[in-house]
């Protein structure tokens, strides 16, 4: 009984969270070279806001979005216990301490690998933190690579957000309603004998690649 609750509870403010995305952003996803089809994939987003999450959830169909769990800090999605329901109960998260001092023994490329091979898709932002700098993106953190070079048949996509940052500043506690877009590029994966700094570059280079004023639509 206390599971069915914990899951209807999870279901509604699940079903909450996509209404005011909605509501916020009229949010609109971008399939550029891909197709929105039941296919394992890792997500690999910018991440601007702590929304990010939470908009790239709702514009997935909705077959995806079951299948589909965040890779997230464990250091700010458990902070309190709605950001814990939500990150364990709504989103599923693969909870990951980004913090080395906190880690001991955890293997974060494990974990996601863990639950790569239970057959679920991921959301993951490879910058490691939010983006408050005036360049397009962070260096990437080496996990992606490790991911693709582990499972080398699965697809990484690239995503770009765009305009999330203006709906949610930092600072900020009364978003600012503005159309949001989501675009989804063309699958990355290692190439046999590739680096990882040059893997790196070229999955970031897809991602950019992806922001309107590179030449791509406009919400």
């Amino acid at each position: 009984m206390k599971r069915l609750v914990t899951s209807f509870a999870a279901w509604l403010l699940g079903s909450g969270l996509i209404l005011l995305a909605r509501l916020l952003t009229a949010p609109r996803a971008i399939w550029q070279g891909i197709e929105p089809v039941p296919r394992q994939r890792v997500y690999f987003a910018n991440h601007t806001s702590n929304a990010d999450l939470i908009l790239i959830w709702t514009v997935l169909p909705p077959r995806l979005r079951k299948q589909t769990r965040a890779v997230a800090g464990s250091d700010y999605w458990l902070k309190s216990r709605l950001r814990a329901f939500v990150g364990h109960e709504v989103v599923r998260a693969v909870m990951i301490e980004r913090r080395p001092e906190h880690r001991g023994d955890e293997d974060p490329v494990a974990k996601i690998l863990e639950a790569v091979d239970q057959g679920d898709s991921l959301i993951i932002f490879p910058e490691g933190k939010r983006n408050m700098t005036d360049q397009p993106v962070l260096p990437f953190k080496s996990g992606i690579y490790n991911v693709s070079k582990a499972r080398p048949d699965l697809d990484l996509v690239p995503v770009w957000i765009e305009n999330l940052n203006s709906v949610m500043p930092k600072g900020h506690v009364i978003p600012v309603p503005l159309l949001c877009t989501v675009s989804f590029g063309a699958p990355v994966r290692v190439a046999p004998g590739e680096s990882i700094d040059a893997f790196l570059t070229r999955a970031s280079d897809a991602m950019v690649a992806l922001r309107p004023q590179n030449g791509g639509p406009r919400a």
